[in-house]
C-alpha cells in the first residue's frame, strides 16, 4: 500500500532533495484507516500522511 502512495507522490510532480544542514526537519507518519459500511463490509482504504506533533494537520489524504 505504502508503494501507492509513494508513486501518487511522484506522479504529483514532488521531489526528494537531500536537506541543507541549517534546516529543521519535521518528521512525519503514515496513518491508515478502514471505512466500513453499516453492514460491517469494508468501503474503502484511507491514508493520510500526517506531521509529527500536529496531529490535525492533513498533509495528503488519498483514497484507495
Amino acid at each position: 500500500m505504502m508503494n501507492k502512495e509513494f508513486d501518487a507522490l511522484l506522479r504529483n510532480g514532488t521531489t526528494l532533495i537531500p536537506s541543507p544542514p541549517t534546516v529543521n526537519i519535521i518528521g512525519s507518519k503514515w496513518v491508515y484507516r478502514i471505512k466500513r459500511k453499516a453492514d460491517g463490509s469494508i468501503e474503502s482504504f484511507k491514508v493520510r500522511l500526517v506531521p509529527k506533533g500536529h496531529m490535525g494537520v492533513v498533509v495528503i489524504n488519498m483514497d484507495l
